[in-house]
């Protein structure tokens, strides 16, 4: 009996149904990105839509360049596990700091004058 191996045909990564998904998921956050900075949203909005985008990106260029399969000695998994870390201990410090910040002043970052003050009129 002759054994026939199947040739496994990869279809480049932006011809697939996976990479057409992942390049409108990115087109769609980069649009709000672009809606929220046009309506003057609060600025973690934009910073945080930013930092989808540049996740999006990053993912959708190991894809095309095929880096997950060239790479096997690096575990995925682990390595985003590790920025997720990262990315949580940075955002524990910026809340102990805003929250040291509230608490030395309260009244916010406007200068309050007195009532007394009054302007000169001339």
């Amino acid at each position: 009996m002759e054994t026939v191996q199947l040739k496994v045909h990869h279809r480049p990564f932006c011809f697939s149904v996976k990479g057409h998904v992942k390049l409108l998921r990115l087109a769609l956050t980069v649009t709000s990105m672009t809606f929220f900075i046009i309506a003057q949203a609060p600025e973690p909005y934009i910073v945080i839509t930013g930092f989808e985008v540049t996740v999006i990106f990053f993912f959708i260029m190991l894809y095309i360049l095929r880096l997950d399969r060239l790479m096997k000695c690096l575990f995925w998994p682990l390595l985003v596990f590790a920025f997720g870390l990262i990315t949580a201990v940075c955002c524990l410090a910026d809340g102990v700091l805003i929250y040291r910040k509230l608490l030395f002043n309260p009244s916010g970052p406007y200068q309050k004058k007195p009532v007394h003050e009054k302007k000169e009129v001339l």
